[in-house]
């Protein structure tokens, strides 16, 4: 048995490695890469491996940066069965439908110039066609049922609590001549006691793990923090009568921000402000997270029970049209804007943070991990001036964050996890997380008692008798 890893290496983005066993060839995710948009759009159109070759994809979760690359990997000649949670293949449905609807828009900017110099047009990765293909492939598989995908191969999802329908991938390799193993993939594993989805699970038995490691090297702030932060800043906007821009994913970040305004209001806390989630995606997917309620913990649930919406907050208005787009840019404030994308590296939050990062009394809020080279890394890093849309801006909005409102477990939450389902590990790799991150991990698996600990680089592969 072999392992490739061929993405997330030593990076957050781009997730997809290589499984060699019982005669198959299986890829675990297929994610677009995301950064500086030049090295972007070189790393995505290459694949990392001959689609014709390979015989199953099994997809930890709908993020763009696990499934992303799903697409081109049929319009390439993969055929085979891509196995995931129903609710994954429910936001695969519109989030790569959105991939295209951006990836379109991004040509059509970038071959402007390129005609205008007389150099070769970029195609798209892919298109829908190449989407409704791929969904024909889809292949839900339910929590904790083993499922024979090939003879001598078992997968079993658990629950990973990081959005709705992600999964811990468990893979037992059984080769017929005792050298049996059984691989533990992370996936993207969720912070404890987050809003909405239930906790993650503790699989046991795995001799190999594949764990991430986003926020290896620090610990976020309490959740309690999270409510009394956001009730500051929405105070704050509400007596200048400026604008909070929050750069949001559209899965998961973004039906937690209404989660907590949420029980802001209920809590009589909230000021009677408009809130717009500015994202046809975020709506989409809002609805989506109605229809799975059987994933909700349990104060969602009881929030249910009590005939409240978890998902749903007075003063709340979904946005659909370019056209209501732009109108918000001539209101004045107060207003809560929540739009896509997560790293603003496209979609409308780009052109809202056009418009505001200049007034001092406008504040930006940022709720998630911003990849290096991407322009929310920037906004973090308040590097002035700015460039927008091609435009040099002064950086003088107030630039916030959040990191309680991560999906990802930080050290103590994936420690956590490993005491339980390390036992029996004799080798494990840490992946998906930047240089610093995946080393920090990897000392802390040594610390922890894992007898050898790696984090590979890309491309690299290790042999399993």
């Amino acid at each position: 048995m072999k392992i490739t890893f061929l993405g997330a290496a030593r990076t957050t983005t781009g997730s997809m490695h290589l499984i060699e066993a019982c005669g198959k060839r299986i890829l675990l995710d297929c994610g677009l890469y995301q950064g500086h948009r030049k090295e972007a759009f070189e790393k995505n159109r290459n694949l990392a491996v001959d689609a014709k070759t390979i015989d199953f994809v099994i997809l930890s979760h709908a993020h763009i940066d696990h499934s992303g690359n799903l697409p081109q990997l049929v319009k390439h000649g993969f055929k085979g069965r891509v196995f995931a949670r129903s609710q994954t293949v429910d936001l695969c449905d519109v989030l790569l439908r959105d991939s295209c609807f951006l990836q379109r828009r991004d040509i059509e900017y970038v071959n402007k110039k390129r005609r205008a110099q007389g150099k070769r047009l970029f195609e798209e990765l892919y298109n829908e066609e190449d989407v409704d293909r791929l969904m024909q492939l889809m292949t839900p598989v339910h929590l904790h049922t083993p499922t024979v995908i090939a003879p001598g191969l078992t997968l079993t999802f658990y629950n990973a609590g990081h959005i709705l329908g992600s999964a811990l991938v468990q893979l037992d390799v059984t080769g017929g001549k005792g050298h049996n193993h059984r691989i533990l993939f992370s996936g993207d594993l969720g912070q404890p006691n987050q809003p909405i989805l239930r906790h993650y699970e503790y699989p046991e038995g795995a001799d190999i793990l594949l764990i991430e490691s986003t926020y290896a090297d620090r610990l976020h702030p309490t959740a309690g923090s999270v409510q009394d932060k956001l009730e500051m800043l929405v105070k704050k906007i509400d007596r200048h009568n400026a604008k909070l821009l929050i750069p949001a994913f559209s899965v998961g970040r973004t039906q937690q921000i209404i989660y907590y305004l949420n029980r802001l209001a209920m809590e009589g806390k909230l000021p009677k402000i408009p809130i717009y989630i500015d994202s046809p995606l975020s709506q989409k997917a809002t609805k989506i997270y109605g229809n799975h309620i059987g994933c909700y913990n349990e104060e969602a649930l009881e929030m249910i029970k009590q005939g409240r919406s978890p998902l749903h907050v007075e003063g709340m208005h979904f946005i659909s049209t370019p056209e209501e787009s732009m109108s918000l840019n001539d209101k004045p404030g107060p207003m809560i804007i929540i739009a896509a994308s997560g790293m603003c590296e496209g979609g409308r939050v780009v052109h809202h943070l056009k418009q505001i990062v200049t007034d001092p009394w406008n504040i930006i809020l940022i709720v998630g991990f911003q990849a290096e080279n991407t322009l929310g890394r920037r906004i973090v890093e308040e590097r002035n001036p700015i460039r927008i849309l091609g435009e040099e801006l002064e950086l003088n909005a107030r630039v916030e964050t959040i990191n309680a409102l991560s999906a990802h477990a930080d050290r103590n939450g994936l420690m956590d996890w490993y005491r339980k389902v390390g036992k029996k590990v004799k080798h494990a790799f840490a992946i998906h997380g930047e240089p610093e991150k995946v080393e920090a991990m990897r000392e802390l698996l040594l610390e922890y008692g894992a007898p050898k600990a790696t984090a590979p680089v890309p491309g690299q592969t290790f042999v399993f008798e």
